[in-house]
């Protein structure tokens, strides 16, 4: 072949990949098989997908503040499979997990606050007014703020396996992130340092710590909002904590007990939630 031609063919195929890259980067498929995308505000992107149509539903990862949207896989049954055939799921990655790809700054004067800000504004992004909302793990304090934030919006609640404090245990949530979390986030991002980490992480567990960390007792014992609690009872997801709220919230309901273990109850645990949200679901949706 003549050099000179063979010179602009392999030109234009270079030129042609490149041209192709970013659509293919655009198309990464995320849990479920959904699309991801970004949502910005300000200093703020948050990774997101939705996957499935429907009612809307808010689903919020466990894993404390690692949580992530392909962290639901490891979950005792994986939320977006089972429901994205009747709801609109959408997921995220919480901002600054060490293995997602949402990014802001530590806001030390308001970490659960800031947290919500993100939910809400995604859902204010994708035009969304009301919603239901599943929260696993520290999902649970965030499904309480999110309804005392958000009360008009979110109809109806499942909180699975859910954070709170345990008295025993005053430290366990500070410590775990101390370690699980903050060193891995200074390595990434070195305008946070580790005093930045302790401060917010003082803020965020130590300062007031009680219940289920983002509302109080007499929060939960007023909220108008259908919740459906699975309690678990590990260090970090306190049984009496969980049962608790579902007996001080007047629209509560609680699964069976345990419901992770045998295995082959997950699928009742499953069948309840489904009933929930469909009996829960507005009308007109």
């Amino acid at each position: 072949m003549d050099p000179t031609r063979r010179k602009i063919l392999k030109t234009g195929a270079a030129v042609t990949a490149m041209a192709a890259a970013p659509r293919v980067f655009g198309e990464q498929r995320g849990q479920g098989g959904g699309a991801t995308s970004f949502y910005e505000k300000g200093r703020v992107r948050i990774h997101y997908q939705e996957v499935g149509s429907g009612f809307p539903l808010l689903i919020i990862a466990g894993g404390g503040l690692n949580s992530t949207m392909a962290g639901l896989a490891t979950h005792p049954f994986d939320p977006i499979k089972e429901f994205k055939g009747e709801y609109r799921c959408i997921a995220s990655d919480l901002r600054n997990a060490n293995s997602g790809q949402s990014t802001g700054p530590l806001e030390i004067d308001r970490p659960w606050d800031a947290y919500t800000d993100d939910q809400i504004g995604l859902m204010d992004h994708l035009r969304i007014d009301k919603f239901m909302v599943m929260g696993f793990c520290i999902g649970g304090p965030f499904v309480w703020n999110l309804l005392k934030r958000a009360p008009d919006r979110v109809v109806a609640a499942v909180l699975a396996q859910p954070s709170g404090f345990r008295p025993e245990m005053p430290t366990l949530s500070y410590d775990n992130n101390m370690t699980g979390w903050g060193p891995e986030l200074v390595k990434r991002r070195p305008e946070i340092t580790m005093d930045m980490v302790q401060k917010f992480l003082t803020r965020m567990y130590r300062t007031n710590p009680d219940f289920v960390f983002t509302v109080t007792r007499d929060f939960v014992h007023n909220c108008q909002t259908p919740v459906l609690i699975l309690p678990d009872d590990i260090p970090a997801h306190p049984y009496a904590v969980a049962m608790e709220a579902a007996m001080l919230a007047p629209k509560a309901e609680v699964s069976v007990y345990p419901w992770k273990e045998p295995k082959e109850r997950i699928p009742l645990a499953v069948r309840q939630i489904r009933s929930f949200l469909r009996a829960h679901r507005p009308a007109s949706a």
